[in-house]
């Protein structure tokens, strides 16, 4: 039964469910988006190298944490671009300009990497 605000309780049925279509989503971004087989294959080499880097548990979070926050800005870009292409290829600006945001997402996300990455090294090896 519903609550007040018409939303299911969640069983164990309900969130094996939707850990399942998220397991699709990855499933999808992974066959069909070559940059985030890239970014997976970066995540597979950085989060060790942050696991080592890191001094403790913060930095390790704030370095592995930052690299996770580009895959999944990956994972909205491809869906908005999927979405935008699902409704024909034809030009309208709105359309681009929604594409072009998603990817400066992707992008302010990998300056972020660097930002977190580069801080927490400089304060550590320099």
């Amino acid at each position: 039964m519903a609550d007040h605000t018409g939303h299911l309780p969640r069983t164990p049925a309900r969130i094996f469910k939707a850990a399942k279509w998220s397991m699709q989503g990855l499933r999808a971004a992974w066959l069909h988006e070559s940059s985030f087989r890239l970014e997976v294959y970066l995540f597979a080499v950085l989060a060790p190298l942050a696991w080592w880097l890191g001094g403790n548990g913060l930095e390790r979070a704030l370095m592995i944490g930052s690299c996770m926050l580009v895959m999944s800005a990956e994972l909205l870009n491809s869906a908005i671009e999927a979405v935008i292409e699902r409704y024909g290829p034809e030009f309208h600006e709105l359309a681009g300009r929604a594409k072009d945001m998603g990817s400066a997402a992707v992008f302010v996300l990998m300056m972020n990497v660097l930002l977190v990455w580069g801080v927490i090294l400089a304060d550590r090896y320099l």
